[in-house]
């Protein structure tokens, strides 16, 4: 299957939105599951695209959506991590039935790419610890583990954080139209 990657459109942040929320609840990513506050967050595309770059990845064929991602620099209200010259991504999910299609891996790559554009030294993301087969596509992908910078955006919930420099593309060791974020759906950050 193709995959396009591109900005959301205004009239798919309403859907967007749910996505995101849905791969989080779904993956068991919410501490306190449908009552946890960061949930209308989650919900609240619309907000994100005003303050953040949000991209989605597109089936090439029928432009149905079948993942997003929040891309922001240092300074953007969306920026939890990044510091002068860094940018970062967010909320990065993938719907589950589209999963292990590249939509993660294409996602991930679009935000490097970006940080490229925009003359930045590095991309730092946040992820849950449980995040297993999200961390081994940022490894892949030449993220390090980066423990000095892991933070609490709520007491007893550890984010790590991991990071890549933007010196030369990521590696490419499989298609991006063949592999993806796994069973968490590259769902990354709070």
């Amino acid at each position: 299957m193709d995959i396009t990657i591109r900005r959301a459109r205004d009239e798919e942040l309403d859907g967007v939105g749910e996505l995101t929320a849905q791969a989080y609840l779904g993956d068991g990513l919410l501490a306190f599951e449908d009552s946890d506050a960061y949930l209308g967050e989650l919900r609240d595309a619309r907000r994100r695209a005003e303050l953040a770059e949000v991209l989605v990845a597109a089936d090439a064929g029928s432009d149905e959506v079948l993942g997003a991602v929040a891309f922001a620099v240092h300074g953007g209200a969306y920026a939890e991590l990044a510091r002068e010259g860094e940018g970062e991504f967010r909320m990065l999910a993938v719907r589950p039935e589209a999963r292990r299609r590249g939509a993660a891996e294409a996602l991930v790559r679009a935000c490097l790419e970006r940080g490229r554009e925009l003359g930045l030294a590095r991309i730092v993301i946040s992820s849950q610890q449980q995040m297993t087969a999200a961390h081994r596509l940022y490894r892949r992908l030449g993220f390090v583990r980066a423990p000095e910078r892991d933070w609490e955006p709520i007491p007893g919930i550890t984010l790590w954080a991991f990071s890549v420099e933007l010196g030369a593309p990521a590696p490419r060791t499989s298609s991006a139209n063949s592999s993806s974020g796994g069973d968490t759906g590259g769902v990354t950050d709070r």
